[in-house]
């Protein structure tokens, strides 16, 4: 059974350090795939790591596709840097070359493992009608048609169902999960993290019974190791650090799913309350803390970014799902515009299968990775409005310990 390890550490405590310290020190026979969210760390590890000589996968004589460059270098034995993005198509195929070979998986941050898919309710009403796909007792939707070179309109959903990708739920909702028997393909799997209890892979490994255990990052002289899991920090200096606006300007966000994404799109009806959202960040920028544009960091569903960015702030929009870039540690002033519940469907995917999702931990666990996108990291004092008072008082339980 392929033994993963949970690296659950502060962020900032070295839990990259560490990868890259272990595998600079790996015998050349072991090989490495090392997925991360952003472009930015897959030039870190190659140039950390020269003589490991890790590459990319490129569409480069690769039939034009990234995904047949990655199944090129697995066949190949490299050891291999890619992202997120492409790790999350991979196929039967490249389960096979990973079975193949004697790989070492490091994932950099947890991964976007259940996600709602967006299907035409007519195009599953032909497939079923002509008996291209099935469902199972599961609500797992297969694909029966014979034809594996189809290449028509259905090919996405057709990929989906041969790597048991896509779930029915409800009337009319269907989910795309991330093949779990991807996981079983590799000798080890090293997951570092942050609040991995906050984090929707941690409720996907429980549907499918993986097994996993937890660890920290020590750094001991010059050397990072793994250690014991700590479950607590001390928050002092991150206290100390972190500057929470109280006032006035926190009254948009009194009610529990104020700020909400659903609540949120209401305000492009609502000339007023936009008015009044959008003088709230202008405000907090230039007037409580009086800060340069260049210092300044804001957040909000991708849906409403448009309709609230604003003179002095919009060029320093973060995405709420932020993680694993240092491109924003010289930022010092923060507005989180948003409170962070679970998408309903997805929620529900999980307690159809008998595993409950924290609400509050996965909100808080985003939270916290946001912030610490920040000057924070660095170690320097930083401002931050919240305004939502669900998401600002979870954040103070957090550093409350």
């Amino acid at each position: 059974m392929t033994k993963i390890t949970i690296v659950d550490s502060l962020m900032g405590t070295g839990k990259t350090s560490w990868a890259i310290q272990m595998m600079a020190v790996a015998l050349d026979l072991q090989k490495f795939i090392f997925i991360t969210p952003f472009l930015t760390e897959v030039e870190r590890i190659k140039t950390a790591l020269p003589q490991k000589n890790f590459k990319e996968p490129t569409s480069k004589n690769s039939k034009g596709k990234k995904l047949e460059g990655l199944k090129r270098l697995l066949a190949n034995g490299d050891n291999i840097v890619s992202t997120h993005a492409l790790f999350k198509r991979c196929d039967e195929e490249v389960i096979d070359l990973l079975k193949a070979n004697d790989y070492i998986l490091i994932l950099d941050e947890c991964m976007e493992v259940v996600e709602e898919v967006n299907i035409v309710e007519e195009d599953i009403k032909i497939l079923f009608k002509s008996e291209t796909i099935i469902e199972d007792e599961n609500k797992w939707i297969k694909w029966v048609g014979t034809n594996r070179e189809y290449n028509g309109a259905f090919k996405d959903i057709m990929e989906s169902c041969f790597n048991n990708n896509i779930y029915h739920y409800g009337d009319r909702f269907y989910l795309w999960t991330f093949p779990v028997n991807i996981f079983s393909t590799f000798s080890k799997v090293y997951i570092l993290t942050y609040m991995f209890n906050g984090q929707l892979q941690k409720y996907y490994f429980d549907i499918f019974n993986t097994q996993y255990e937890y660890k920290s990052v020590d750094k001991i002289g010059n050397k990072y190791e793994l250690s014991e899991y700590k479950k607590d920090y001390d928050m002092t200096t991150i206290s100390n650090l972190l500057h929470i606006y109280e006032g006035k300007l926190n009254d948009i966000g009194n009610d529990k799913f104020t700020l909400s994404v659903s609540n949120m799109r209401k305000i492009k009806n609502k000339p007023v309350l936009l008015k009044v959202m959008k003088n709230n960040i202008y405000n907090y920028f230039r007037n409580v803390v009086n800060s340069k544009s260049e210092e300044n960091m804001w957040t909000t569903f991708k849906e409403v970014q448009n309709i609230l960015k604003g003179k002095g702030y919009t060029k320093g929009f973060v995405p709420c799902n932020s993680r694993a870039t240092n491109e924003f540690k010289d930022r010092t002033t923060m507005a989180y515009i948003a409170n962070r519940f679970t998408n309903p469907c997805i929620k529900q995917f999980f307690t159809a299968n008998g595993v409950e999702v924290d609400d509050d931990a996965v909100a808080l666990s985003e939270l916290v990775q946001w912030i610490f996108r920040s000057a924070i990291r660095e170690g320097q004092e930083v401002n931050l409005y919240i305004p939502s008072e669900r998401m600002r008082g979870l954040l103070k339980e957090w550093l409350n310990g």
